[in-house]
């Protein structure tokens, strides 16, 4: 009985590939609330969005995760400001650039970020790139290239909206990045409020230097929201984190690269958006080439790996 018990407590409680399958449509969610609340400006939507996770979150650290808040070191303090900071420009530039151009395009760009972190690791770890890499960087760079031109025929304030997406792309990276070390000394948990507490407070002064209004909206604004602090956050990325206790942090990463695919069906059921061939093509290559380049970037970390342990 004890043997069975202690096979059976390490498995699942719920399918982590059905997780994660929940998490891709969960997250794919996130483009399309924003365009329904699209009277708000960006920094509010983006401040209600984390202020309301924040207040989910809050009963849950005053009950079990309070005595953490005293053991942060002064070091992992300022890696989580500067990472909320970060997240906060993330949703600034990620939601602007939706005012602008299409939900295809912004979140098959905004989905780039794996290709700039593994740029940033580059330049401050001197991570050496593998052939696939570089092939797959390029493939999906060209992708975008091709979404971008096609944009810019349509309009220029729609190729304004896809600079703003890469913008986007470019501030979660280095929210990764400044989290990546605080993250290895506090729980997800605590990390997670953390980050947005000061992004939620980030935001609050940016909206308040611009003059935005924080009142005022319609009811179907509010319920959008609260549906961005839920829906993408929690039955999103929390359950993204909850499967990686079962499954490869690059099953996650290829999940959350079919973001676009859910985002862009979504806004045609929902939004009544259509798709160009350029953003058709475009996104199918970018998607190719992030696929190829998890698959390289993968393997290549296995190698690593081995390689130390040999030694």
């Amino acid at each position: 009985m004890n043997l069975q018990r202690m096979f059976m407590m390490r498995l699942p409680p719920f399918n982590p590939y059905a997780a994660v399958a929940i998490g891709v449509i969960a997250v794919s969610t996130s483009a399309v609330f924003v365009k329904l609340a699209n009277s708000a400006p960006a920094g509010i939507i983006a401040n209600y969005r984390l202020l309301f996770a924040v207040l989910i979150m809050l009963p849950i650290i005053l009950l079990k995760y309070r005595h953490e808040f005293r053991l942060i070191s002064k070091k992992n303090w300022l890696l989580s400001i500067f990472a909320g900071v970060f997240l906060a420009l993330h949703f600034i530039l990620w939601f602007e650039s939706l005012n602008y151009t299409s939900v295809a395009s912004s979140v098959v760009l905004v989905t780039m970020q794996p290709i700039f972190a593994f740029i940033g690791t580059y330049f401050l770890f001197q991570e050496r790139f593998s052939y696939g890499a570089i092939i797959s960087m390029i493939i999906a760079l060209f992708g975008s290239f091709i979404i971008g031109w096609g944009d810019f025929q349509i309009g220029g304030m729609a190729l304004f909206g896809d600079i703003l997406a890469l913008l986007g792309a470019i501030a979660v990276t280095v929210y990764f990045l400044f989290g990546q070390s605080a993250r290895q000394h506090l729980s997800l948990i605590t990390y997670t409020f953390i980050v947005y507490a000061i992004s939620s407070i980030t935001l609050l002064l940016y909206n308040i230097a611009l003059g935005n209004q924080f009142f005022g909206y319609p009811q179907s604004h509010w319920w959008a929201f609260i549906a961005l602090a839920i829906i993408p956050t929690f039955f999103g990325h929390s359950l993204f984190n909850w499967a990686l206790k079962w499954v490869s942090t690059s099953t996650i990463s290829m999940g959350i690269v079919l973001e676009p695919i859910g985002a862009t069906l979504l806004a045609y059921l929902i939004l009544n958006e259509t798709i160009t061939w350029s953003q058709f093509l475009g996104g199918t290559i970018v998607i190719v080439g992030l696929f190829l380049f998890i698959v390289s970037t993968s393997r290549k970390t296995k190698v690593t790996i081995s390689k130390r342990r040999n030694q």
